[in-house]
């Protein structure tokens, strides 16, 4: 990866983690859960993609100029641990067939 997306990607880290410690709404929800007699810790996950644009490119993809693409499917889904926890959490069952 290059060097100049990698610093890119640390200040927009770097950015999301300030917001966060700034924020007095968390900081309030926080100390109240400690105040109930609770640890807090706190873990999130932030998935964000980005694709490199040609050169003379604006953003904007024209569908006609688009190469087409062609998936193959087996038709089975494979869900890990964390999958089937928040699957459960939202009341959702999968059916796994053997």
């Amino acid at each position: 990866m290059e060097e100049r997306l990698k610093s890119l990607m640390q200040d927009l880290g770097n950015a999301i983690n300030e917001s966060l410690s700034d924020s007095e709404r968390i900081a309030e929800a926080i100390g109240e859960i400690k105040r109930a007699g609770y640890d807090v810790f706190l873990v999130l996950e932030a998935t964000i993609g980005f694709n490199k644009r040609g050169e003379g490119e604006d953003g904007d993809e024209d569908d006609a100029l688009a190469e087409p693409q062609e998936l193959e499917t087996t038709g089975k889904v494979r869900f890990t641990t964390q999958d089937q926890r928040f699957l459960k959490a939202l009341r959702i069952t999968v059916d796994e067939e053997a």
